[in-house]
C-alpha cells in the first residue's frame, strides 16, 4: 500500500493532510491446529503482511468520522452516543472498540480513513484487524509504545463477543496484536501462555489460496462439531480424569467411545494437537519440509475425520499438493469454503498459481484468488 496515496485520499475526504498519523494492522492465518481452540489445545497462528491501513487525525471535539476505501458506508457519531446500528455495517467494529475504551480512558474525537488489502470474507480475520487497529490508534496519543497488547486483544475480543454479538475465541485478536515478523505464535487459548516460534521460509513462500466459495455451512457445522467434541469428552470422563479433549490420548478414544462419528471427531482433535506440538519441534530445527508434511496430514484429518472441508477446499488443496514446488497445503479456518494455505518454492510460484487455478476452475467453475505473504509484525505505527 502506498501510504502517500492514502494520505492524499484522506485530504480528499477531510480537506487536510497536516497532523495525521498512519498505522497498520495485519490479518492472520492459523498455520496448523484447526478446531483445537475450543478443545483445550494449542493454536499456531501468525500475522500476515496483508491487512488494514489507516490514517487518523485527532480532533479537539467529541465527533468521530469513519470512512473506508473498501466500503460505501460513512459513519459519524459522538463519543457519548455509541450504539450498535445495523446500517453502520463495518463501522460497528470501531464503534464498539471506542465505546469500550471510554470505560477506562478519556478520548477525543477523530477522523479516520481505512483501507484494507485483505480478501473480503476469506477467513483471514479482517474484523480482528480493524478492532485492534482502532484500539491501538485511539490509545497511541495516551500511551505511545507502552500499550499492553495482551490486554488490547482481550478487550477487542469482548467487543466482538458483547457488542458485535459474535462468540469468537481469543486467537484472532491475539495474533493481530502480538504478531512478530518471521515468527508464528504457539498459543494456549485457555491460559494465554504463548511463545514465539521461528517461521523462516527462506527460499519458500506462504501462498494463501482463496476458493472464492462462501462458507455457507461453516457456522452450523461449527456448532455441530463443538457438540460432538463435548459428547466425546463426557464419555471419556467416565473412565479417565481429563478437563478437555486434548488431554486425552488416542487409546482413550478407542477404549471408551463406541460411536464411529465421535471416534473420528476426537481422533482429529487429539492428532491435530499432536501435530502442533510436532510443528514447533521441527520449526525450531529449521525443518520446513517436515512442517509441510504436517500440513498435509492436518488437511487429511480435517477432511476424513472432522469432515469440514468440502469439494472446493479439497479440490484446491489437492491441486496444490500435486503442483511442482509445493511442500505442503491445507485448509485454514472454519472450513466449507474460505481459504487454504500452501508453502511453495518461491521460484515456482507463478507456475503453481496457473496449475492450481486451472485445475480448480475446471472442477468447480470458480476462479480462485492467490495472495503471497510472509509472517509479519502485529499492529504498528507507520509514521
Amino acid at each position: 500500500m502506498n501510504i502517500e496515496h492514502l494520505k492524499n485520499k484522506f485530504y480528499e475526504y477531510y480537506g487536510e493532510k497536516d497532523n495525521i498519523l498512519c498505522f497498520f494492522s495485519p490479518g492472520r492465518v492459523n498455520l496448523i491446529g484447526e478446531h483445537i481452540d475450543y478443545n483445550g489445545g494449542y493454536v499456531f497462528p501468525g500475522a500476515l503482511t496483508l491487512g488494514i491501513y489507516a490514517v487518523i487525525r485527532y480532533r479537539s471535539d467529541d465527533i468521530v468520522n469513519l470512512k473506508s476505501l473498501n466500503a460505501k458506508e460513512t459513519v459519524t457519531f459522538k463519543l457519548d452516543d455509541i450504539e450498535y446500528k445495523k446500517e453502520d455495517g463495518w463501522g460497528n467494529y470501531p464503534k464498539g472498540v471506542i465505546k469500550y475504551l471510554l470505560r477506562d480512558y478519556s478520548l477525543k474525537g477523530c477522523d479516520i480513513l481505512y483501507f484494507g488489502d485483505l480478501p473480503d470474507g476469506a477467513g483471514l480475520s479482517s474484523s480482528a484487524a480493524i478492532e485492534v487497529l482502532t484500539a491501538y490508534m485511539m490509545l497511541y496519543p495516551i500511551l505511545k509504545h507502552d500499550i499492553d497488547r495482551v490486554e488490547l486483544s482481550l478487550m477487542c475480543q469482548k467487543v466482538e463477543n458483547n457488542f458485535i454479538k459474535v462468540n469468537c475465541g481469543i486467537m484472532d485478536q491475539f495474533s493481530v496484536a502480538m504478531g512478530k515478523k518471521n515468527n508464528a505464535i504457539l498459543l494456549d487459548c485457555n491460559t494465554l501462555k504463548y511463545e514465539y516460534v521461528p517461521f523462516e521460509l527462506k527460499n519458500y513462500s506462504l501462498v494463501i489460496m482463496n476458493t472464492n466459495k462462501k462458507r455457507e455451512l461453516a457456522d452450523s457445522k461449527y456448532n455441530e462439531r463443538r457438540t460432538e467434541c463435548e459428547k466425546s469428552l463426557e464419555i471419556i470422563k467416565n473412565y479417565k480424569k481429563v478437563s478437555n479433549l486434548c488431554e486425552a490420548k488416542i487409546d482413550d478414544v478407542y477404549n471408551c467411545i463406541k460411536d464411529e462419528t465421535l471416534i473420528k471427531r476426537a481422533r482429529h482433535v487429539i492428532s491435530e494437537n499432536e501435530r502442533v506440538v510436532k510443528a514447533v519441534e521441527v520449526l525450531n530445527k529449521g525443518d520446513i519440509l517436515s512442517f509441510g508434511k504436517l500440513m498435509n496430514g492436518s488437511h487429511k484429518s480435517l477432511k476424513e475425520d472432522y469432515e469440514v472441508t468440502g469439494l472446493h477446499l479439497d479440490t484446491i488443496v489437492e491441486a496444490a499438493q500435486n503442483a511442482k514446488g509445493c511442500i505442503g497445503a491445507r485448509m485454514t479456518g472454519a472450513g466449507f469454503g474460505g481459504c487454504a494455505i500452501a508453502i511453495v518454492e518461491s521460484e515456482y510460484i507463478e507456475e503453481f498459481k496457473d496449475i492450481v487455478a486451472n485445475h480448480y476452475k475446471n472442477k468447480t467453475g470458480i476462479s480462485p484468488s492467490f495472495y503471497t505473504s510472509v509472517i509479519g509484525d502485529g499492529v504498528k505505527f507507520l509514521g
